[in-house]
């Protein structure tokens, strides 16, 4: 059931009304909301949450709509949209946590929802070796939206058909090009958070994620290649794709798949290696986003995807990278996917070291996780991806801070003597622990005594996290600083999906493991 929805404004009522469970706080509460079904909805949520017995109650109501597109060569082959709208209800009973969503947005369908959580929590009390414990967190009441020019879906569906049929006409222009894909997708939540504690929070956050990849043929090896353009996703507008020159790109990609078709495979043995942002961002991923994850390393999330070499008592002990490296996570990086206002606990995001000179110093927690280890208010990471799902720890934005002194990726060539130079990204694997690793790329160039020289194929690179950030001498500066993405990382069970972006410098690494990939036998 869908229903009208306006934005609520900050309003005059004080703090003190807002932060309690009584009903003359929640009147003072609606006086915030334009729409009255909405208040009178999350007033009737909560106060049932508190009659059954909850010490803490939350209210989402969240709208999200995705639309995707995608084209081959000259045809459309799909165009799908989809909207949810619902409430997610979230509470504390009994010292342990209850949730209950539904999409019937009408008086009884919420209370009853709400009673189901509180019922839920009493249920799981009985299990919990320790009761919940929220960190402190301030009121918040507040508005947030992705700073955008264009709202993307504003614009007609002819004009994403269109830029997706031109890109894949560039790239077919270049001879020895046979295939041609592109993609377009975008998401766009809106949410509205309302605790019994008295926040009250509404976000409008827009992710885009374009994207296109060519591939050539040799009819007379019985050979292929395939290249996928670099452009990361981004929380953005329309403007986003505006602003890039993809139909530049698709060209210049046509005649570099072509020229990595004719290229020989790299010779396996240590190397040099200088790695592009846009190949670099996901071993940042891999290797230092999921590894300072809270609940992973406390084995919480062990069934899914794994554990975390970085247990807790390593923390400020473990060198895990050089001492001129320090990785950061941050939910305010303009353009970041994970970037908002405040998380789905209503706690105002910041940023903060997960290593500081080499050295680990930081996990990401969320308000019930800040307690574990003996912290007095939590990082703010915080999400759900639905109404229907429980808000729990996801990765923010995490990045490698760049070098203060001035370096460009071609000073990082110029400074290798026998190494690989490789850009994107392309296959990759990690162990459950998060340390044992290998990943490939999209584009690899030989480099010799400071020299780019000849294109390679069938590149990968292989080292443990430790060993291989330690490796790590040179980065580049801040001009050369550029964000990747995931858009959809998974977490979870039943599964979750978040969109998390990693900036980084181009760097450079000594003595790495390089192999060929070569599987055509010749």
């Amino acid at each position: 059931m869908r229903v009208g929805r306006r934005t609520f404004v900050k309003g005059t009522a004080s703090v003190a009304a807002l932060a309690t469970l009584s009903s003359a706080g929640f009147t003072e509460a609606r006086g915030l909301l334009t729409d009255p079904l909405l208040a009178s909805l999350i007033e009737r949520a909560l106060g049932r949450a508190r009659k059954d017995g909850a010490s803490y109650a939350d209210v989402r109501i969240v709208r999200r709509r995705t639309e995707e597109i995608s084209a081959r060569e000259d045809k459309l082959e799909d165009i799908s949209a989809d909207d949810e709208y619902g409430i997610g209800i979230r509470v504390i009973a009994n010292g342990a946590w209850g949730f209950a969503a539904t999409q019937l947005l009408a008086a009884e369908p919420v209370e009853r929802a709400a009673a189901a959580a509180v019922a839920l929590a009493r249920a799981n009390a009985p299990l919990l070796k320790r009761p919940v414990a929220l960190a402190p967190n301030p009121v918040h009441v507040d508005v947030w939206q992705t700073p955008l020019t264009k709202d993307p879906f504003k614009i007609p569906i002819e004009d994403k058909a269109e830029l997706l049929l031109a890109l894949n006409a560039a790239a077919m222009k270049v001879k020895g090009v046979r295939f041609a894909r592109s993609n377009y997708y975008a998401i766009s939540e809106w949410k509205l958070l309302a605790t019994s504690e008295g926040s009250f929070i509404e976000q409008q956050i827009t992710r885009l994620a374009p994207g296109f990849e060519v591939t050539a043929v040799d009819d007379k090896r019985g050979d292929f290649e395939t290249v996928a353009h670099t452009i990361a996703p981004r929380q953005a507008g329309w403007e986003y794709l505006e602003e890039a020159n993809l139909i530049g790109d698709a060209r210049q990609l046509g005649e570099q798949v072509l020229e990595k078709l004719a290229a020989p495979s790299v010779q396996s043995g240590k190397r040099e290696l200088v790695l592009a942002p846009s190949n670099l961002w996901l071993t940042i991923h891999e290797s230092i986003g999921h590894p300072t994850e809270l609940d992973r390393a406390l084995g919480y999330e062990a069934n899914f995807a794994g554990t975390s070499f970085a247990t807790p008592d390593k923390l400020g002990k473990l060198q895990i990278a050089a001492p001129q490296l320090t990785f950061y996570a941050d939910k305010t990086t303009r353009g970041g996917l994970a970037t908002c206002g405040y998380d789905d606990d209503g706690v105002k995001t910041q940023r903060w070291d997960l290593v500081k000179n080499g050295l680990f110093v930081g996990y990401q927690t969320t308000r019930d996780q800040a307690a574990w280890l003996g912290e007095k208010a939590s990082r703010g990471t915080s999400y759900a991806d639905s109404y229907a799902s429980v808000p729990f720890q996801r990765m923010p934005n995490v990045s490698l801070a760049p070098n203060p002194a001035r370096c460009s990726l071609e000073d990082l060539v110029a400074g290798t003597q026998d190494g690989v130079l490789i850009t994107g990204v392309g296959t990759w694997s990690i162990d459950h622990q998060r340390f044992n690793f290998q990943f490939s790329g999209q584009l690899f160039w030989e480099i010799k005594h400071g020299k780019r020289t000849r294109m390679l194929r069938d590149v990968s690179y292989s080292a443990n996290t430790i060993s291989f950030w330690n490796a790590c001498q040179r980065i580049g500066d801040r001009a050369h600083f550029k964000l990747g993405a995931a858009m959809y990382d998974g977490k979870g069970q039943p599964m979750q999906i978040n969109g998390v972006s990693h900036g980084c410098p181009p760097a450079y690494f000594r003595d790495i493991s390089v192999a060929s990939t070569n599987t055509r036998g010749g």
